[in-house]
């Protein structure tokens, strides 16, 4: 009997042990933008697996946005990306629980893991409050931050709780406390208009919870 038992326990410790592994979703699958949406024509494009957009060349006129298809809710994101730019407002971020805005139509309206000198890593309200809900300390900033080089962001939505880490150290701990705020949306990725900024998103992935 025990024979028996022995490995159907093995079969099922091990179940439990990859399970969480096993949920973890790629967004972007490297090749095309199937399960995507924005300006594929001009603003975003694939280069070598990597999700580009923005010029370094011209400046982006107002911000731009590639949204998934579909909403997420309680989930860990991870998505690795590197910031450039010559001139003007070098900024962008990675929007989530978020829905499009009716005026203007290319705007996003949502939760915001900022990304520029001044916002790095903090938790901004994009077309809503629009004002940074909470911001880490420059100087742990500083430490953590990886300026011009891909750096990983890792964002994770609890019920009303919102944790936001910047290569692995936490710089937002959140709860939102106004009960009208929606914790389901999209997820997008941004770049800001008013500069001459380049953004690279690559490694996008998602765990629901």
């Amino acid at each position: 009997m025990i024979r028996y038992f022995l490995p159907f326990a093995f079969l099922f410790l091990a179940a439990f042990i990859i399970s969480p592994e096993a949920k973890q979703k790629n967004l972007f699958n490297g090749k095309n933008f199937d399960g995507w949406e924005g300006d594929t024509a001009k603003t975003w494009r694939i280069e070598n697996g990597t999700i580009i957009g923005g010029s370094l060349t011209e400046t982006v006129p107002h911000n731009f946005f590639l949204c998934t298809k579909r909403t997420y809710a309680n989930f860990d994101l991870k998505v690795k990306f590197k910031l450039t730019g010559t001139e003007g407002f070098i900024n962008t971020g990675v929007q989530f629980r978020s829905k499009h805005a009716e005026k203007p139509d290319y705007e996003m309206v949502g939760y915001q893991a900022d990304l520029g000198d001044g916002y790095w890593a903090s938790l901004y309200d994009e077309s809503r409050r629009n004002k940074t809900l909470i911001a880490p300390d420059s100087i742990l900033i500083k430490k953590i931050l990886k300026p011009g080089d891909w750096n990983e962001y890792e964002v994770k939505c609890e019920n009303r709780h919102i944790r936001i880490l910047l290569n692995g150290t936490q710089t937002v701990d959140y709860t939102e406390q106004d009960q009208s705020i929606p914790q389901s949306g999209l997820i997008g990725l941004q770049i800001h208009g008013g500069g001459k900024a380049q953004v690279a998103y690559k490694d996008l992935w998602i765990q629901e919870l």
